[in-house]
This record gives structure tokens, C-alpha cells and sequence, in this order.
């Protein structure tokens, strides 16, 4: 399925957004991150600019979480949450929908909380993760439409701590929402490389995981 370890590296978001993420568990990722060339290491917003600094002369982007990892912060706090994490040298952005204001059917602020943080942190990467886990079958639809709607790159499947992660069936849905509008990251529980290429071939373009260096290796000890 992988070209080579290059290929693989690429598709994935090297992510520690735990809550008792320490400065060295950021420098950790940052050096694993360089080590094998992931797409981009995901942090906190507090740490975005350290991130940035250790993977300065690298061509790995620094991601940030907002709004993590309920989505339930008001628009006007997500929205200076995004610009400080844009400001501190984040190029990509991960953002949690309200997930409460889903499973209420509130989908219009839904759309007008997820349009406001995109329109005002141009010119960036914006995947809108949707806690696939806490949503039936008709809400990932509905926010997946939302989502690409609003002008997200990438529609993500959850935060990690929801109830579960991502599935081939949530993949299978959110393709079907948002046709080649915008491309799916799936994560949650990916831990191994079989996870992986199944998310693949179902349809993910991208894959967040905290796993990745475990995951390279694997890979690289199957091709030996």
C-alpha cells in the first residue's frame, strides 16, 4: 500500500495534545517528527511556538488544537484561540465542532461557529473534527456537510476522547457527505499499521496519531 517509509511518514499528524503533555513530551515529538518526516506535529495551543522554533529549519508544520476537546468554548474564544495559535507559527488547525450544539440540532451555530474560526485564519490548513464517536449515522453527515461548507480542508473524525475512535464506517460516511469537497484525517485509537492502511484504503488522506514513531517502526521491520 506504501511506497516506502517517506510515503507513510507523510500521511501522518504526529500528535500529543494530552493533558499532562509536558515541554519535553513536545520536544519528544518535535525530534521523532524530524526523525522519520510526518506531515505535522500536533500540539496545544500554549505550545505552538516552541514547537515551531525546535522544528524551524525542518519542512514539518506545527498544528494546533482549538477549541479542544469538547468545542465547547464560545466562537469569540475559539476564533482568538486560532489567530494566537496562527500567530505563534501554527500553519495547519484542528477544530472541534460543539458537540453539544450538534446532538441539541443546533446545526445553524454549528455552521456559523465553524465559518467564523476559517474566515479568520486565512490562508491556513483547517481540518473540523466532529467526534464521530458521540454522533449517529445522520449528524456525521450533517456536520461533515457543515464542515466542507464552511471552506475546511479536511473533515477529522474525532479528538481521541470521545468515546471511541475513527472507523471505516465513519470514513465510508463522511465520503459519501462530502464527496471531493475536502479530503477526511481519521483518528482516535490508531495505534498500529494495520489500523492504518485499513483508514487508508477506506478513505483517509491523513491520520492523527500519538503512535507514530511505533507505527514507522513496525513498517520499517516488515520491509527488512
Amino acid at each position: 500500500m506504501f511506497e516506502d517509509e517517506i510515503q507513510l511518514a507523510q500521511l501522518i499528524d504526529h500528535t500529543v495534545v494530552g493533558p499532562e503533555t509536558t515541554i519535553d513530551d513536545v520536544a519528544r515529538a518535535c525530534k521523532d517528527a524530524k526523525r522519520y518526516g510526518f506531515a505535522c506535529v500536533v500540539v496545544s495551543s500554549c505550545h505552538v511556538s516552541r514547537a515551531r522554533e525546535w522544528l524551524s529549519n525542518s519542512l514539518i508544520k506545527v498544528c494546533s488544537v482549538v477549541g479542544f476537546p469538547h468545542g465547547a468554548s464560545t466562537t469569540t474564544v475559539k476564533i482568538v484561540e486560532a489567530m494566537e495559535a496562527m500567530k505563534n507559527g501554527a500553519s495547519e488547525l484542528d477544530i472541534v465542532v460543539n458537540v453539544g450544539m450538534v446532538k441539541s440540532g443546533k446545526y445553524d451555530f454549528v455552521e456559523i461557529d465553524v465559518k467564523n474560526v476559517i474566515a479568520m485564519t486565512p490562508q491556513k490548513v483547517h481540518k473540523v473534527i466532529i467526534e464521530t464517536g458521540s454522533l449517529t449515522s445522520d449528524e456525521i453527515v450533517r456536520v461533515s456537510k457543515i464542515a466542507a461548507k464552511a471552506g475546511a480542508e479536511f473533515v477529522k473524525t474525532s479528538t481521541g476522547y470521545g468515546s471511541r475512535g475513527a472507523s471505516v464506517e465513519d470514513l465510508r460516511l463522511i465520503r459519501e457527505a462530502v464527496g471531493s469537497q475536502c479530503r477526511i484525517k481519521a483518528s482516535g485509537g490508531i495505534r498500529d499499521l494495520a489500523a492504518v492502511s485499513a483508514l487508508i484504503e477506506a478513505g483517509a488522506e491523513r491520520i492523527g496519531t500519538s503512535a507514530g514513531p511505533a507505527i514507522m517502526e513496525e513498517y520499517l521491520k516488515s520491509r527488512k
